[in-house]
């Protein structure tokens, strides 16, 4: 096979074509960035599709995200373009994910950008794929002049600098800090957005009853780049010529296509002096013995392989760090080690302070005559099961094979902790894998041999392996009536989450059953007699937390239960308890909030939820601590609401405690006193009842006073910062 002639589009790839102009963006901070500038140039037409696409992330920080006019979230992004522009259709298509990355996930991702989005914003949730695989593809298309492709998904714990700071700050999740996370994305214009756009829209048509229309005619701009490249990136490649290569595992309306499998076999077979490779995953053995075999046949050839070091998880572990300790040793088998290292990236500062660097990429080069960016590990999922896309791009002269060498040495030198000049020399000369691995900079990223037995041991078959890295469904495809076989798929995110639901119900069912065999009925005095058998043993904080969430999700008045609760367990631990109970509730009823969605609630509760919802806007903290003290509406429509607004559990809860713990202990007076006055009435007794009820009007009054004066601040500085704005528009 020679080389012009690797691209086979009846074996290794689904098009060839060529890009205008493309070039690698490095890193999620480097691809959001430029996706942001494109989707606000879109004017006709956006088209995403991803393993994720989570419409929190943030797509600008720093002053970049201070200085910019757009949203810098996309799904406020997305909105506001929509909105700007009503003629603009957005297409959002998102993986249907599996149980295993429910943690990982926006939960009510659909409802999120329905409810959120006008009408000319359109998602929908791929559920098609076969059990145990993934929709894999990542796409961005922009007015069908403009493809973003490659590695990168919109997800939590994606954005990263190229810097790759022990510290930083943008490195941040709704679950906390993640550390140093790499990965690769291509931009690209020219013919091949045309078939990376049927793509996608093929994509999306398999599946909605509402198609993508086909445009007529692809803008032809020429040598010229679009308005919708993005703003402050240069391209690097001119007129390349490329291949797409995909896996498509067998649907009922799909055929097996395993293109990317042929495509890497293939180019392996060219390679003469040096293959650089990153990826998350290594664990296809047939790609071990491809390059092994390539080892052997071309003496002077030599490998690097970049990955990660640290697996997360036991499945991570077993499934795909103990097939690395096969897929290494397959590659090494009878070929000087010094001409092959499989690696992974490193800092350790002058503090001592440690950190790995996640690979998340999918890169490859072979010499300086392909580059391939995609979708696919080495895995046997991406060459078998998931759906994935590459593009190959092909130096057919001087200039491309300067993109293709640039790149490859840009990211190495990453990695390294070297600038690019000193790593173009260690290129250009011998034994380049030894001096790659020698004398790298202390305090600098640096390169080091895996060794993953320190994780686990060898193992070719696992349970671990064939649940999560496998090459066929996890179930076998089934006859159907008409004798046709029909693949089994996921279980889609609905039908776990209504499973869960039902479970939860049986349990609220199952307490309530229980308590209706102690309690005649949720009446104060059946609650007290019931608080009353726990009062004394080690079952009192359990029975007033399941007397707060079963009273939550019926709506029971929470100043009866938390009268009751002080009567029965005193000024002190009365509060503590009743706090701790109304915490619980508040959250359990939060979330059903965000589960019900906005239009899902305002059914349920009528017009009440547009009076809370302006309470809330944009307040936080002070806001949800002021609406407890105010008698604005029933303590679980409050939770409720909540949920659907921009407010995060955290801050409703902390809110919760400042607004409600002050009046727990007011109440806690009055409860007491109330308890006393009825087993032993006197003057002391009726005084404490009276000091308790003032202080308790007292904190509403105060608290009323409190909120005008917040909410006349609030009032006054939003004016002052418009007519600042003004200001200086005036002067611009």
């Amino acid at each position: 096979m020679s080389t012009h002639k690797v691209f086979d589009s009846n074996k290794n790839c689904w098009k060839t074509s060529q890009a205008t102009h493309a070039t690698p963006l490095i890193d999620c901070a480097n691809y959001y960035s430029a996706l942001h500038s494109s989707i606000c140039n879109a004017k006709h037409q956006i088209i995403i599709v991803g393993w994720d696409i989570d419409s929190r992330i943030r797509l600008l920080h720093g002053e970049a995200e201070e200085q910019s006019e757009a949203p810098s979230r996309i799904g406020e992004l997305i909105k506001w373009k929509a909105e700007q522009n009503p003629d603009l259709q957005v297409y959002i298509l998102r993986w249907d994910s599996s149980f295993a990355f429910f943690d990982q996930r926006e939960m009510w991702a659909l409802e999120v950008w329905e409810d959120k989005t006008p009408d000319n914003v359109h998602v929908m949730l791929d559920d098609s794929i076969p059990m145990g695989g993934s929709q894999h593809q990542k796409l961005a298309i922009i007015d069908n002049e403009v493809a973003y492709s490659g590695g990168m998904d919109v997800a939590l714990h994606r954005w990263d600098t190229r810097e790759h700071l022990i510290d930083e700050p943008g490195r941040i999740g709704p679950d906390g800090e993640y550390g140093p996370f790499h990965d690769v994305q291509m931009v690209s214009c020219g013919p091949v957005v045309e078939h990376l756009a049927e793509l996608a829209r093929w994509r999306w048509n398999r599946l909605s009853d509402t198609a993508i229309d086909t445009p007529e005619a692809m803008p032809d701009h020429g040598n010229e780049r679009p308005e919708t490249w993005p703003q402050g990136v240069s391209s690097c490649f001119e007129n390349v010529p490329l291949a797409i290569a995909r896996t498509l595992p067998e649907m009922d309306d799909v055929e097996s296509v395993q293109e990317v499998r042929h495509m890497l076999l293939d180019l392996i077979g060219q390679a003469e002096r040096f293959i650089y490779i990153e990826n998350q995953f290594t664990t296809r053995e047939e790609i071990a013995r491809a390059l092994n075999k390539q080892l052997k046949a071309k003496p002077d050839l030599e490998v690097l392989i970049v990955s990660s070091y640290d697996p997360k998880g036991l499945f991570e572990t077993e499934a795909f760090w103990a097939s690395r300790l096969a897929f290494k040793d397959i590659i090494e088998d009878g070929v000087d080690t010094d001409r092959i290292k499989m690696t992974y990236s490193s800092i350790r500062d002058q503090q001592g302070r440690l950190a790995y660097k996640r690979i998340h990429s999918k890169v490859m080069t072979i010499d300086d005559r392909y580059l391939v960016i995609g979708s696919s590990n080495l895995s046997n999922r991406s060459m078998t099961l998931d759906t994935e896309v590459d593009v190959v791009m092909f130096g057919d002269t001087d200039s491309n094979r300067k993109c293709i060498a640039f790149t490859r040495d840009d990211l190495i030198a990453e990695h390294t902790g070297r600038d690019i000049e000193t790593t173009e020399s260690i290129m250009g000369g011998n034994h380049i894998v030894n001096e790659l691995m020698n004398n790298q900079i202390a305090h600098g990223y640096v390169l080091t041999e895996i060794n993953d037995e320190e994780f686990t041991e060898a193992s070719k078959a696992n349970i671990f392996r064939t649940i999560s890295d496998p090459e066929e469904p996890l179930i076998p495809p089934v006859k159907g009536l008409g004798g046709k076989l029909t693949a089994i798929t996921n279980p889609r995110r609905r039908t776990i989450m209504i499973t869960v639901g039902l479970a939860v119900l049986a349990c609220i069912v199952g307490l309530l059953l229980f308590i209706s065999n102690t309690v005649s009925w949720l009446d104060g005095d059946s609650i007290s007699a019931f608080l009353e058998e726990s009062r004394g043993t080690y079952f009192a904080l359990p029975t007033v937390l399941l007397v707060y969430l079963i009273g939550g999700l019926l709506f029971f008045p929470v100043t009866v239960l938390s009268l009751a609760v002080a009567a029965i367990f005193g000024p002190i631990w009365g509060p503590i308890y009743g706090i701790f109970g109304a915490l619980l509730s508040a959250g359990t009823t939060f979330l059903i909030g965000k589960g019900l969605g906005n239009a899902g609630l305002r059914k349920l509760a009528g017009p009440k939820v547009e009076a809370v919802d302006k309470k809330l806007a944009n307040t936080g903290i002070v806001g949800v601590a002021t609406i407890r003290m105010l008698p604005i509406a029933p303590f679980s429509l409050v939770n409720l609401v909540a949920g659907i607004s921009s407010i995060s559990l955290m801050q409703f809860l902390m809110g919760t405690f400042l607004g409600m713990f002050p009046q727990m202990i007011a109440k806690g007076l009055v409860g007491d006193s109330i308890m006393q006055i009825f087993k032993q009435p006197s003057a002391e007794t009726v005084t404490y009842l009276v000091i308790g009820l003032v202080v308790w009007i007292a904190m509403i009054v105060g608290s009323q006073k409190l909120a005008k004066m917040y909410q006349a601040k609030k009032q006054s500085d939003n004016a002052e910062d418009s007519e600042k704005e003004e200001s200086e528009q005036c002067i611009a």
